[in-house]
C-alpha cells in the first residue's frame, strides 16, 4: 500500500515538474532531436542540410514557444554566420530593412491615433450612423472594426472595441432586452469565475475579433504578416517586374478577401448566433425584442460620444497627418501613373520614408497652438511646455519592438535558406505538384496555410511557408505570386483558437469564453476564407497582375 502511494506521489511530482518546467526541457530536447540534420550536413558538406537544422529548430521553437518568439527570431544573427551561410553585416541589415522600418512607422502612427483618442470617435460616430438595433449594431461594430484594422494593428483594434461592446451589452441587460450571460445550468463555471457570455454576446465579440483579422489583410500596414510577405518576396525575387506596393496590395486584397469575406462572416454569425432566418427560435425572439428597444442603445452610444467632447486640435492634426501618409504611400509608385518617387530618383525610395515623415511630424507638432497668443504678449507666460501630438514615453511603453525582430528574423532566415540552397531543395521535392492543375496547387497551399496558422503565430508561419512556396512555384513553373500571395493572406485568417492570433486571445481573456465555442464559431468563416482566397488566387490575380499567366523570365 505504501509503495503504491509512493509511486502515485512520484507520478504527481513528475507531472508537476513537466507542467512547470517543460519549456526548459524543450530547449534542450529540440536541438538534440534535430541534431542528425546538422551532423549529416557537416559530414557531407551540404549547406542545405545545415540550414535546415536552423530552420527546423526555429520552426519548433516558434510553434511550441518554449522560448519567446522574439528571442527565437534572433537565432539567424548567431548561427547563419557561424554556419558559413551569410556574413554578419548582411544578416543584421535584415533587422532594420525598409519593410521593417515601414512596419515600425505604422505601429507608431497607430499609437498616435490611440493617443489622440481619434479611434473612439470614429467608432462611435459610425455606429450612430449605421443604427442601434441588435443586427444593425452588430453590423456597425463589425464594419467599424474591419475599417480601423486596415490602418492600425489587429490587437489594438480589438482591444479598443471590447469596452464599447461591453458597454452596449450591459445596457441591453439593464433594460431586460436580452441576457448577455449564460446561466449556470447552460454553461457551468467554477466558483469565483465570471459567468460565460451568452450566444448573442459571443456573436458581438467574435464579430470584432474576426473583423480585426480580416481587415488587417487589406493594407500593407494592416498586420505584420503582410509586411513579412512583402519582405520575403522582395528578398527572394529582387528583379520581379510585379511589385508588392501599397495601392496594388489594396487592389488585390480588399475586393474579395476583405469586403466579400467580412460580409459572409457577418452573415455566418447572424445565422449561427443571432437567429437569422429562425425568427421563432429563442435567440431570434431576443433579437427581435432588442430591435424594439434600439432607442435605449442609441442613448448609450450618444452618451459615450458626448463624453469625448468636441473634436480637439490634437485629433484633427493626427487625422490630417494620417491622410497625408496614406496619400504619400499611394502616390509613391502607383504603377499606373508616375509617382513622386519616380521624380526624386537619385536613389531608390522605399515605403519607409513616407511613413516616418508622418511620424516625425507627429513628434514635431504640438497638440494645441495657444502659445501663439504669448508670442507678442506679456507675462504671465505658461509654466510648462506643450505636449507633442505623439509622446515618446507613450511609444516606448506601448510599441511592441519585438515584432521588428520577428520580421527581421524571418527575412534573414529566408535569405539564408535561399543562399544555402535549402529552399530550392525543398521546393524541388514538391515538384510532383507540377502534374496537378494549378488551381489544385493554389488550393493546397491555401489549405496548408489556413491549417498551420490556426496553431501558431501568423508571422512565424508566414516566415516558414512562403519561402517553401516560392521555390515550389519555380520548380513547377508557376508565377510565384500565384502561390505565395493568397497563402500569405491565409496566414492572417485564423478563427478557431485563442492562440491562433492576438484578436482571438484578447476576446478570450476579456470575456472568459471557452475555446470550444470559438472552435465551432470559426468553422464557417474559415470555409468562406478558403473560397475567397482561392478565387482571389486563381481569378483576381490575373486581373491585378496580368503577367502572372506565364512563368516569368526573371524567375528562371
Amino acid at each position: 500500500m505504501a509503495d503504491a502511494e509512493d509511486r502515485l506521489g512520484g507520478g504527481r511530482a513528475m507531472k508537476r515538474c513537466c507542467g512547470f518546467h517543460w519549456r526548459g526541457k524543450a530547449t534542450i530536447i529540440i536541438p538534440l532531436v534535430t541534431l542528425p540534420l546538422l551532423v549529416h550536413g557537416l559530414m557531407t558538406g551540404l549547406l542545405p542540410w545545415v540550414c535546415m537544422y536552423l530552420v527546423a529548430n526555429m520552426a519548433l521553437f516558434w510553434i511550441t514557444e518554449a522560448i519567446p518568439l522574439y528571442l527565437t527570431a534572433l537565432f539567424p544573427i548567431v548561427f547563419l554566420p557561424l554556419f558559413g551561410i551569410l556574413p554578419s553585416d548582411k544578416v543584421c541589415s535584415f533587422y532594420f530593412s525598409d519593410t521593417v522600418v515601414m512596419f515600425l512607422g505604422g505601429l507608431l502612427i497607430a499609437l498616435a491615433i490611440e493617443y489622440s483618442n481619434l479611434h473612439q470617435r470614429i467608432a462611435l460616430t459610425t455606429i450612430l450612423v449605421v443604427g442601434c438595433s441588435p443586427r444593425r449594431l452588430h453590423f456597425g461594430l463589425v464594419m467599424v472594426t474591419c475599417f480601423i484594422s486596415l490602418w492600425i494593428s489587429n490587437s489594438a483594434a480589438t482591444a479598443m472595441m471590447c469596452p464599447i461592446v461591453k458597454a452596449v451589452l450591459n445596457e441591453m441587460e439593464a433594460q431586460n432586452i436580452f441576457a448577455i450571460y449564460k446561466t449556470q445550468e447552460e454553461e457551468p463555471v467554477e466558483e469565483g469565475d465570471p459567468p460565460h457570455p451568452s450566444t448573442i454576446s459571443m456573436a458581438f465579440y467574435f464579430g470584432i475579433a474576426y473583423a480585426s483579422s480580416i481587415g488587417g489583410c487589406g493594407t500593407l500596414i494592416g498586420t505584420g504578416t503582410n509586411l513579412t510577405y512583402k519582405g520575403l518576396y522582395d528578398t527572394r525575387f529582387p528583379n520581379s517586374e510585379e511589385k508588392i506596393d501599397f495601392p496594388i496590395f489594396m487592389a488585390y486584397a480588399i475586393p474579395f478577401v476583405v469586403v466579400v469575406l467580412i460580409i459572409l462572416t457577418f452573415l455566418s454569425l447572424q445565422i449561427t448566433h443571432m437567429g437569422l432566418f429562425r425568427p421563432k427560435s429563442k435567440v431570434g425572439q431576443e433579437v427581435k425584442k432588442g430591435a424594439e428597444s434600439k432607442d435605449v442603445v442609441k442613448a448609450v452610444i450618444k452618451e459615450r460620444k458626448k463624453e469625448l467632447g468636441s473634436m480637439s486640435c490634437h485629433e484633427i492634426q493626427v487625422g490630417l497627418i494620417f491622410i497625408l501618409m496614406i496619400f504619400l504611400l499611394f502616390t509613391r509608385k502607383p504603377g499606373f501613373f508616375p509617382g513622386w518617387a519616380d521624380f526624386l530618383n537619385a536613389q531608390p525610395i522605399g515605403s519607409g520614408p513616407p511613413v516616418f515623415f508622418a511620424v516625425l511630424l507627429l513628434f514635431a507638432l504640438p497638440t494645441q497652438y495657444t502659445f501663439f497668443k504669448y508670442c507678442c504678449g506679456k507675462a504671465p507666460f505658461p509654466g510648462q511646455t506643450l505636449d507633442a501630438c505623439l509622446s515618446w514615453v507613450y511609444c516606448h511603453k506601448y510599441t511592441p519592438f519585438g515584432l521588428c525582430f520577428l520580421l527581421g528574423g524571418g527575412f534573414a532566415l529566408a535569405e539564408g535558406s535561399r543562399v544555402s540552397g535549402m529552399a530550392k531543395m525543398l521546393g524541388q521535392s514538391l515538384a510532383f505538384a507540377g502534374s496537378m492543375h494549378y488551381v489544385l496547387v493554389v488550393a493546397m497551399c491555401i489549405a496548408i496555410s489556413l491549417f498551420c496558422t490556426a496553431f501558431a503565430s501568423n508571422v512565424a508561419i508566414c516566415n516558414i511557408l512562403i519561402p517553401i512556396f516560392s521555390e515550389m512555384a519555380i520548380a513547377i513553373k508557376v508565377h510565384p505570386i500565384v502561390l505565395t500571395f493568397p497563402s500569405a493572406l491565409a496566414c492572417s485568417l485564423a478563427f478557431h483558437l485563442p492562440v491562433s492570433t492576438p484578436p482571438n486571445a484578447i476576446i478570450s481573456g476579456y470575456t472568459g469564453l471557452k475555446t470550444k465555442y470559438m472552435a465551432i464559431a470559426g468553422i464557417l468563416p474559415t470555409f468562406w476564407s478558403f473560397f475567397c482566397l482561392l478565387f482571389t488566387g486563381t481569378v483576381w490575380t490575373m486581373v491585378i497582375y496580368p503577367a502572372t499567366t506565364d512563368f516569368p523570365k526573371w524567375a528562371q
